[in-house]
């Protein structure tokens, strides 16, 4: 069974020529920013963010620059990449001017805002982290696209599937699936393995093995979920099962905090 794309076979697409050390520091910094905001922990996505932008600037550094450090600071970086004394190597230079500005604008966003909450239920951290997020997640598929080893079209689908987030309560144990959490309807469960099967989806005999449900009760979930007056999972023409933008919208809004061990 395949799952969304993981850290291991992104670091084999994009080291070399990326430094591995700093792109696995990166990549570590982006799936906790993910994962903090899907939590809701708001002040820490933020801080997640500004560290994601020092690694990602460091990166860019050495990439235009030849030199590689590890501790270079995060104005420096980015002064040497925006500088039109100096000899560049990324090509066209917009692509890392662009990636430079986003930097900048998170880096210090997130350490200009206060804390003034607008309502018990709704802060500026919300907002704040919203913005930081979205910006991480643009510089992210941005790296992606320019320093990606290999086919265009797989690297188109490392970027849709990394605007998906991670799957906590789905455990992989050898080659079988399991949901480990218990509190979920079976049409939950069904919502919540398809997500974790990102673009290719899983086939009727693959979800039955994972649910670890009665047959019956998965082939229910299964047709009212593609129900016309639902439709939050399509079957594709090769007969595997994948989500629609209904079903992902209903994942991102209602069973996020499901997709946790709880």
């Amino acid at each position: 069974m395949m799952a969304l794309i993981e850290k291991k076979k992104l670091l084999e697409k994009i080291s070399p020529p990326l430094d591995p050390l700093l792109c696995s520091q990166l990549l570590d910094e982006f799936i906790s920013a993910e994962k903090r905001f899907i939590q809701r922990d708001w002040e820490p996505a933020e801080l997640d963010g500004g560290q994601f932008c020092e690694i990602l600037a460091r990166l860019l550094y050495h990439q235009d620059s030849g030199t590689l450090s590890q501790s270079k600071g995060f104005d420096e970086c980015c002064k040497y990449l925006e500088s039109d004394q100096v000899k560049h190597s990324i090509h066209p230079r917009h692509d890392a001017i662009h990636l430079v500005r986003v930097l900048r604008t998170v880096y210090k966003f997130r350490s200009q805002r206060g804390a003034v909450h607008i309502s018990p239920t709704y802060s500026p951290n919300h907002m704040d982290s919203k913005l930081v997020i979205e910006c991480v997640r643009w510089a992210m598929n941005e790296t992606l696209r320019i320093f990606w080893q290999g086919d265009r079209d797989v690297v188109a689908k490392a970027i849709r599937e990394l605007l998906q987030f991670d799957v906590p309560c789905v455990g992989v144990f050898s080659d079988a699936l399991l949901v480990q959490r218990t509190d979920l309807s079976s049409e939950e469960e069904i919502l919540v393995l398809l997500h974790f099967a990102g673009e290719e989806g899983f086939s009727r005999t693959e979800l039955g093995k994972a649910a670890r449900r009665a047959p019956s009760t998965v082939t229910n979930a299964l047709q009212k979920l593609t129900a016309s007056n639902s439709r939050q999972v399509f079957q594709l023409g090769n007969g595997r099962y994948r989500l629609t933008d209904l079903g992902s919208k209903r994942v991102r809004e209602h069973l996020s905090s499901k997709l946790l061990l709880g």
